[in-house]
């Protein structure tokens, strides 16, 4: 049992089918590596995976719940997140559609991506519009259910981007790049379920508390992830609402993370929240 009833409601929302039209549809979390998450959407019978960086874990969770693969998503080229793509091919079959960013080339891609397009899958029956999120990597894209005829709460798949109190380090794009990544999250409804790809909550909570100590929002979050993470439950999906309360990358324009932010980098003045951000995230690369 969770230990506190916040923990506890928490994950009901985590683990809760997602109500759609006639059928429900489930995202899943499917551990690989250290701290990975490899989503798998179905409808029972049908399934996409998302950044399947390993085959094995997903081949096993296929089997043990009798689901056809029918399409993969990648978010960006990073191995632990494409590492998987060519085996699950061999093994279920190369005409699988897999979906990924036009602007890298990533083995096993059959679609090219770009902002603005429209992923329609038959089964299990999803539309999910594309977004291009560069920061952590050129390439990086996101995926977006939005509340439609068949989706109850809407659904951002989001790789590396964002991350639950947290986000990607800045491996090839710049501060202002994230910043306007970021900012395509922060207009999504506050409702929107994120999955993202990492368990690194605990730690970005802790940064989180030096740039915010006397968040209250986010305190009781410590709490409720520790609880989680104490019997060994996944702290996502965390929500857009959520993380515009607790996570300083999508906070950049409060006053509490400016003047954090002003202190920790000497400056008299940081004049957007791409500024802000290039501070926090070079604080945090080195927390």
């Amino acid at each position: 049992r969770v230990r506190s009833s916040a923990a506890s409601d928490v994950y009901k929302r985590q683990v809760s089918w997602t109500m759609v039209k006639n059928t429900l549809l489930q995202v899943w979390p499917i551990p690989a590596f250290d701290d990975n998450y490899l989503w798998c959407i179905h409808d029972g019978e049908s399934a996409l995976i998302v950044d399947p960086g390993d085959a094995a874990p997903v081949l096993q969770y296929l089997d043990q719940n009798k689901l056809t693969l029918t399409g993969i998503l990648i978010t960006h080229h990073h191995a632990d997140h494409t590492g998987g793509i060519v085996t699950l091919l061999n093994t279920l079959g190369s005409t699988i559609p897999v979906y990924g960013p036009a602007a890298i080339d990533i083995p096993g891609r059959t679609h090219a991506l770009m902002e603005g397009d429209k992923v329609e899958i038959a089964a299990p029956r999803m539309s999910l519009e594309v977004y291009e999120v560069p920061g952590h990597t050129l390439s990086h894209i996101a995926y977006f259910a939005n509340r439609q005829a068949n989706v109850v709460e809407p659904m951002l798949f989001c790789g590396d981007t964002l991350f639950a109190s947290g986000c990607g380090r800045l491996f090839e794009g710049t501060p202002t790049q994230m910043s306007q990544s970021l900012a395509k999250f922060i207009a999504l409804p506050k409702n929107t379920l994120v999955y993202c790809t990492h368990e690194y909550t605990l730690s970005n909570i802790r940064f989180a508390l030096a740039v915010e100590p006397n968040n209250a929002n986010l305190i009781t979050w410590a709490q409720t992830a520790k609880a989680l993470r104490d019997q060994h439950l996944p702290t996502l999906p965390t929500t857009i609402g959520q993380e515009l309360q607790v996570n300083p990358f999508m906070r950049c324009d409060q006053k509490a993370v400016i003047d954090a932010a002003l202190e920790v980098s000497g400056e008299k003045s940081l004049p957007t929240p791409a500024h802000v951000l290039a501070v926090i995230r070079a604080w945090k690369d080195r927390f």
